[in-house]
């Protein structure tokens, strides 16, 4: 006999065929093995009694403050603990409880519902201006077009061009100036092969800027504003684009002024909401989510948004990550932009695997690579 003790992250279902599980064992045994974390905040004392009970009886938990059982306070913080069998019961369970029981019943059936991708693109970023934070991602006209191609070759299926850094303490610059500097290169790429090579997005909350690369065959606008803009939404909708909603606190010359958040998970989500309902209005259809890493947040705020993904995957949007070179790096190991490629891989790869859908890179080859080795790691 061989006793070997196995990762919770492989691909369980490869190894129940392995042993010869029925096609129906399959799926119960493969639920069972796949487990959640559930944080339910402000729960009725007498509602969390219930759930407690309830998923102990089924082999799952709920860790709840002391005293909860007396109901001390009216309102507790719990963190359900189980499988996706156990979440399957509860969801359906709760729905007949009062307490606030059925709606959390409903959130577990929303959860239940989400899947990580399968695929994570990478996103290469080209800057054609003089003061974005990294040297080597600044090109002027022929040479970004070279560029634009090596990073296709090595793999980049989105393209991102911006005219303006929203580095932190950088400033505005009229629409006028940002065009002056894009369109040499979208003229340069307009009815070039490369654009049937790779989708093309451009960095901008400028309406005209949009319109303008819209205009040369672009698909994507990446609003680091988050569709704050009427027009820009109105010119997105118009070209049946595809518009990037970033989240950002503040504006990029103050953002990083001790940023703060009561909870960065709720905010960050509310406010996602809002804009994507904005979006409808405007008819915008086609939308990815961006956190917004480095822009009005804290080391701790990027790092929990890093770590918790999936709870914005509910949302039913794509994801995009983009932390490269970012210095946070720098927060955790101080180092200069020119040596952060390790550290923007080590939050890239833990990006793709809590669900992130693209990853916005200035090293697109480095990417590449890492994310096969990664997948060929899952599939083990």
């Amino acid at each position: 006999m061989v006793v070997k003790q196995l990762s919770i992250d492989i691909d369980v279902r490869k190894y129940l065929k392995e042993i010869g599980v029925d096609a129906g064992g399959l799926n119960i045994m493969s639920a069972k093995a796949q487990l959640y974390i559930v944080s339910i905040k402000a729960l009725k004392s007498a509602g969390a009694n219930v759930l407690k009970q309830d998923a102990l009886s089924i082999g799952a938990d709920l860790a709840v403050p002391k005293g909860t059982v007396l109901a001390t306070k009216e309102f507790v913080d719990c963190l359900l603990i189980g499988s996706k069998k156990h979440l399957r019961i509860l969801s359906h369970k709760e729905l007949s409880q009062p307490f606030g029981l059925k709606e959390v019943a409903h959130q577990l059936q929303i959860i239940l519902k989400t899947e990580k991708p399968r695929h994570c693109q990478v996103m290469g970023v080209i800057n054609a201006n003089d003061d974005s934070f990294f040297k080597k991602s600044r090109f002027r006209a022929s040479d970004a077009f070279k560029k634009i191609e090596e990073m296709i070759d090595d793999g980049a299926e989105i393209i991102d061009i911006g005219g303006v850094s929203s580095r932190p303490g950088s400033k505005e610059v009229t629409a006028k100036e940002e065009l002056e500097r894009v369109s040499p290169i979208l003229d340069l790429l307009e009815g070039s092969p490369l654009l049937e090579r790779a989708m093309f997005s451009i960095d901008t909350y400028q309406p005209s800027v949009a319109r303008y690369a819209l205009e040369r065959g672009f698909h994507i606008v990446n609003d680091i504003r988050g569709l704050e803009s009427d027009e820009l939404c109105k010119v997105i909708a118009e070209f049946d684009a595809t518009a990037i909603i970033m989240h950002m606190q503040g504006r990029p010359e103050s953002m990083q002024d001790a940023p703060h958040y009561e909870d960065v998970l709720d905010e960050i989500y509310t406010f996602f909401q809002e804009r994507i309902s904005k979006a409808h209005l405007f008819g915008i259809k086609d939308i990815v989510l961006d956190m917004g890493i480095g822009f009005g947040k804290s080391l701790e705020d990027n790092l929990t948004l890093i770590t918790h993904l999936e709870h914005f995957l509910r949302l039913r949007k794509p994801i995009l990550v983009g932390a490269s070179r970012k210095s946070l790096i720098n927060t955790i190991d101080p180092s200069d932009v020119s040596e952060r490629l390790g550290g923007t891989l080590a939050l890239h790869l833990a990006a793709a695997k809590n669900g992130a859908g693209i990853l916005r890179v200035h090293d697109v080859k480095e990417h590449v690579q890492a994310l096969k080795v990664q997948k060929a790691l899952e599939s083990i």
